[in-house]
């Protein structure tokens, strides 16, 4: 259903790769909701996915971009304005990988190479596409910015790995860009703190089927899905979000206030 929450409104949106991405998702309910948009991922990412598919879907254009080379998303912001005829209302960052954990590397016997490689992808890169929109003052007024984050960056998930540091990088730059976003350009940054949710990318995980049953067990409303992600970003996409900056929101079904719920007191009763 839609009620044009981003009619008129334009963005960018980093990370969909194939159709169980949040990302996809994401751009599939702002499509649905009037909002127009580039989408942009890796060269490589991009070999991998569909993303030709959902640019057909959306009437979107893409636009190659690696997250982490300044060069590269400067032409992305220049060639996203001049595509979608202005300044830049709302971009979505959904971008993780670590090396280490591809590789099968524990986290007490990372190497750094991977870890230096992992944390500049999943975490470096939304300061460096924030500092790339606000150099050359891309977005426009009461415009939003969100990053997809997990709440590995506040409490330990032992396979999570070096991913949990990045995680908590990126919600600090949030905190630390959105202040600049907020009091020069009137712009939100928030991180979205969902569900585990059975990406490609979060899949690739060791003992991911574990997390997302246990969290299920755990959340009072169910763990939160892709498809209501990107619902909850439509919302922080538009104007009924204004005054929400800098904030870490859970989307988790409650999983991350609840202590200890029936179900698991009942499996280890």
């Amino acid at each position: 259903m839609s009620h044009n929450l981003l009619s008129g409104k334009r963005g960018i949106i980093f990370g969909a790769l194939d159709e169980n991405s949040i990302a996809w998702k994401t751009a599939e309910r702002v499509f649905e909701e009037g909002g127009r948009f580039v989408l942009t991922n890796a060269p490589i990412a991009m070999r991998m996915g569909q993303i030709n598919e959902l640019a057909k879907k959306t009437s979107s254009e893409i636009i190659p971009a690696d997250a982490t080379s300044e060069e590269d998303l400067e032409n992305l912001v220049t060639k996203s304005m001049e595509i979608l005829g202005g300044k830049i209302d709302f971009v979505l960052h959904s971008i993780g990988m670590s090396v280490n954990v591809r590789k099968g590397r524990a986290y007490t016997d990372e190497k750094y190479d991977f870890t230096t490689k992992g944390w500049d992808v999943s975490a470096l890169s939304f300061h460096k596409v924030m500092q790339s929109l606000y150099k050359v003052d891309a977005m426009n007024e009461w415009g939003s910015i969100v990053a997809l984050t997990y709440m590995a960056a506040q409490r330990t998930f032992p396979d999570y790995n070096d991913m949990a540091d990045n995680k908590a990088y990126l919600e600090s730059v949030a905190r630390s860009f959105g202040y600049f976003f907020g009091k020069e350009k009137k712009v939100r940054v928030n991180t979205i703190s969902q569900s585990p949710t059975p990406t490609t990318a979060g899949q690739g995980v060791k003992g991911f089927s574990g997390f997302i049953a246990y969290a299920e067990k755990m959340s009072p409303l169910g763990n939160a899905t892709a498809d209501d992600c990107a619902n909850y970003t439509v919302s922080m996409f538009s104007d009924l979000t204004r005054k929400v900056t800098m904030q870490n929101l859970f989307h988790d079904g409650g999983f991350s206030m609840t202590g200890v719920s029936q179900e698991i007191i009942d499996q280890f009763g």
